[in-house]
């Protein structure tokens, strides 16, 4: 039978001949931490629209073990069932997975991690990034919180037997964790609609934020933000593609029935195919941030979950009408955004940077002079 831990020498030289790393130690504590151990006996994988529980008793240890030592992000919960006590397929939506150690590795690199650091990690979930900065850094030196009970009890079992002992917390991670605050270092393992202001109040001058900027319609990008002396946090996206779940208390609320108003109708100045590209959608979303997108048979629609606005495309043969009912105009955000965009020649995420202060958040394009658009607050 293959052992651990030559899977894990040879998963983490896959990594680094992937380019993965830049930092050895980040090489060393991949190799040295079991993954298996975070991801207990069950995971979820999707089966057409519903997430099947997968068990090690099913597969058989070789083939468990040649599964967690794949550089895929496995769902360990769905809808707040683990994947353990699941009946069957669940249909719902992921609340809790161990993503894809490059990523974990991407995330720790761009924070730019020292030895000697101080770091604040968002969401433990299964433990796995923990024990990768505890490997570095030691346990004293990493605080890490989690919203979900359950898993947090779960996290702290998974690191305890991987003889790891980090400061551990219970609790909503916007807002920080002032016991072991001033951070170098803020990483976030879940998206955020906006920064908390405590991630600034709890971190050093110099320091940074590592987290994923995303939203209702699931338009995201991966920042590092650094705060400067004045307290203001600058930084520029870059090119990772990183896909987190949503911190739990920035989730969408209830979404209203879409219906298909007529409301005013017109054509569209732009088509709804740009939403398929990942910054286009990006930049949609931050025309209209508090909208939800739903894909229909032709088009695709937006509905505001604050006024119950909504907007929707069909194809008129030539071109896109839009319609739009409710107290705001979705698509004429949205227009406007990806116009902007468009005349600065469609660039990729890496063209956008944020400017952060304890009041005011904007994401801007060129420069902080170029066009912005301000974040929900």
């Amino acid at each position: 039978m293959t052992s651990s831990t030559f899977l894990r020498q040879r998963f983490a030289g896959e990594l680094a001949a992937y380019g993965r790393f830049t930092d050895p130690a980040w090489r060393a504590a991949v190799e040295a931490v079991p993954r298996e151990l975070f991801l207990g006996d069950a995971v979820f994988r999707p089966q057409g629209i519903e997430w099947e529980p997968v068990r090690r008793e099913q597969l058989g240890d070789e083939a468990w073990l040649s599964m967690v030592y794949s550089d895929t992000t496995w769902v360990t919960q769905v809808d707040g069932i683990g994947a353990r006590d699941a009946p069957g397929p669940l249909a719902g939506r992921p609340t809790s997975s161990s993503t894809l150690p490059s990523l974990v590795v991407r995330m720790l690199e761009l924070a730019d991690v020292r030895d000697g650091d101080r770091v604040l990690e968002i969401g433990t979930g299964t433990g796995y990034s923990t024990a990768i900065l505890c490997h570095r850094l030691g346990g004293k030196a990493v605080y890490s919180v989690e919203y979900d009970e359950y898993l947090a009890a779960a996290a702290a079992r998974h690191l305890r037997a991987a003889g790891c002992s980090p400061h551990l917390a219970v609790g909503d991670g916007l807002r920080g964790h002032q016991d072991g605050a001033d951070y170098d270092a803020v990483i976030a393992t879940c998206a955020v609609r906006t920064i908390p202001p405590s991630w600034l109040w709890q971190l050093r001058e110099g320091g940074s934020i590592v987290t994923t900027l995303s939203g209702w319609m699931l338009g995201s990008g991966l920042i590092r933000l650094v705060l400067d002396d004045k307290g203001t946090a600058h930084g520029r996206f870059v090119t990772d593609q990183a896909s987190y779940m949503l911190a739990r208390p920035h989730e969408r609320p209830p979404r209203p029935t879409f219906y298909a108003h007529p409301g005013s109708t017109r054509d569209s100045w732009v088509s709804p195919d740009l939403l398929d590209d990942l910054t286009g959608l990006f930049v949609a979303q931050l025309g209209a941030p508090s909208a939800e997108l739903v894909r229909t048979g032709d088009g695709l629609a937006q509905v505001d979950v604050a006024t119950g606005s909504q907007a929707w495309t069909e194809p008129d043969g030539t071109g896109w009408t839009v319609h739009q009912d409710g107290p705001l105009r979705l698509w004429d955000q949205v227009e406007e955004a990806l116009d902007a965009w468009q005349k600065a020649g469609s660039p990729d995420r890496t063209a956008f940077g944020m400017t952060v202060t304890e009041g005011d958040q904007t994401v801007w394009l060129g420069d902080p002079a170029g066009p912005c658009r301000r974040l929900p607050t």
